[in-house]
């Protein structure tokens, strides 16, 4: 019987075990779609998940957790993933402990690309485990898409806060783009050849609109930006921009799906040939709520340039032409 997926609900792999990739982002390599995401089970922070149609899933790794190996580059980073805070501040964080009972840093939003040296490169937004008041990033390597990546800090991108984020890639540069200002601004930053820093904030997007979970990818020449506003657990009007690269102006912000994105909030876009996929979160709320968040992929529809979603029960999966 072929298997279906049903939007918001908790998707599992070939093992029957829960998928945890929320926030998450998907690569294609070697013929497999490579799912990243958030995991706060035990003292994992990111894990992988593999598949050739978005609904068949088998668990690669968790390719990030509070033992993975960490590396001083000499960049004046914080390397420690375990939190310099004593004790949880915030009830509404969902606060984990080492074996030590040493507080667990807080890892969102993993995104990766593969760099001109073959190197898959992570970028997150990286808090202290007890509150929001880091409010850094943080880059992480590997040479295969789903081994044990390497861990080389968090930091404040020069100097700047930097929340809820994505990674994208546009003519063979790399781009970082992160809520700023206490949310109030998305800046955008080119990043070095290899992708492991930041080279130069090339632009602010949409300033003081409060803008949070960006994420860009590129159809008919043309650079879309989706976004939600800054609403916590509750979910809120998404809003689309397009341009005509990543470093050129957006257009003004207009209303995608409806008032509250069919209760979503934008993960990341995927596509196969000329078919956009919206990966979203169904969040469950804050603290142990947080264990019931589930999963919508809707395939994006677009009116000449103007991009909208349906909502439908069913998976937009790939295997559907």
């Amino acid at each position: 019987m072929k298997k279906t997926l049903l939007n918001g609900t908790l998707w599992t792999d070939d093992k029957d075990e829960p998928i945890h990739a929320h926030g998450g982002c998907v690569i294609k390599h070697d013929g497999w779609y490579y799912w990243f995401g958030e995991n706060r089970r035990g003292h994992a922070f990111v894990s992988c998940y593999k598949t050739k149609d978005f609904i068949n899933f088998s668990f690669c790794n968790n390719v990030l957790t509070a033992k993975s190996k960490a590396v001083d580059i000499g960049k004046s980073r914080n390397i420690a993933l375990v939190s310099r805070v004593s004790a949880p501040a915030n009830k509404d964080i969902l606060s984990r402990f080492d074996d030590e009972g040493r507080l667990l840093c807080n890892i969102e939003r993993p995104k990766v690309l593969r760099n001109k040296d073959g190197k898959f490169v992570m970028w997150m937004h990286y808090e202290n485990g007890a509150d929001y008041s880091s409010a850094g990033c943080a880059v992480a390597v590997c040479d295969t898409p789903d081994g044990d990546y390497t861990y080389l800090g968090s930091f404040n991108p020069l100097g700047n806060m930097s929340r809820d984020c994505t990674l994208y890639e546009e003519n063979g540069k790399a781009y970082f783009i992160s809520a700023a200002s206490d949310n109030k601004d998305l800046f955008v930053y080119r990043l070095i050849d290899g992708f492991l820093d930041v080279e130069k904030h090339v632009s602010t997007l949409f300033p003081g609109e409060e803008r949070e979970a960006p994420v860009l990818f590129r159809r008919n020449g043309k650079t879309y930006c989706i976004t939600s506003a800054c609403t916590g657990w509750r979910p809120n009007q998404a809003k689309w921009a397009v341009a005509e690269d990543i470093e050129s102006k957006f257009s003004p912000l207009s209303n995608f799906g409806d008032k509250t994105t069919f209760d979503t909030q934008p993960a990341f876009v995927f596509s196969q040939d000329e078919k956009y996929i919206y990966l979203a979160d169904r969040w469950g709320g804050a603290g142990k709520k947080y264990y019931s968040s589930a999963y919508v992929t809707l395939e994006i529809l677009f009116d000449r340039e103007t991009p909208f979603i349906e909502y439908t029960t069913r998976s937009g999966s790939l295997v559907e032409k």
